[in-house]
């Protein structure tokens, strides 16, 4: 077995600009192993109060047929008139455009796991003590 050693710079904190390139790198392998069926498509949605101001909002992507939900926020005071149910059941009709077959996201046990169950989700991983006290939640749902 053949040892290989650290380069004598050694291991470095990344810039913004070696961090682009470790992205770059892995992109560039991806894509030679499955062409364009990883390339991300945005659906990111916002919904705006009287006053323009944001009070809802999800930021996701389809990636290899699935609707990866990245973040989805309702402002506290807006909790409860159904605008994050409007807005994931617009994401989902818009991955189903672009060709997804399924939604993933996760959430955090003090977050929105009865929300997502409601919404026809399943629960399939769990991480427990992430952080300690609680646990993170991993969901998926087909389209």
């Amino acid at each position: 077995m053949m040892t290989r050693t650290v380069p004598a710079a050694g291991i470095q904190p990344a810039s913004a600009e070696d961090t682009r390139a470790v992205f770059a790198g892995l992109l560039a392998f991806n894509q030679a192993a499955s062409g364009d069926a990883l390339d991300d498509q945005p659906v990111n949605r916002v919904i705006h109060d009287a006053a323009g101001q944001v009070v809802a909002g999800i930021a996701a992507d389809v990636c290899g047929g699935w609707l990866m939900v990245h973040a989805l926020w309702v402002d506290d005071a807006r909790r409860g008139e159904g605008l994050g149910q409007a807005l994931l059941a617009d994401a989902e009709q818009q991955a189903r455009t672009l060709g997804a077959h399924a939604v993933t996201l996760d959430t955090f046990s003090w977050q929105a796991e009865g929300f997502y169950l409601k919404q026809g989700y399943e629960v399939f991983g769990r991480l427990q003590a992430f952080p300690p006290g609680h646990q993170r939640l991993y969901l998926r749902k087909p389209l």
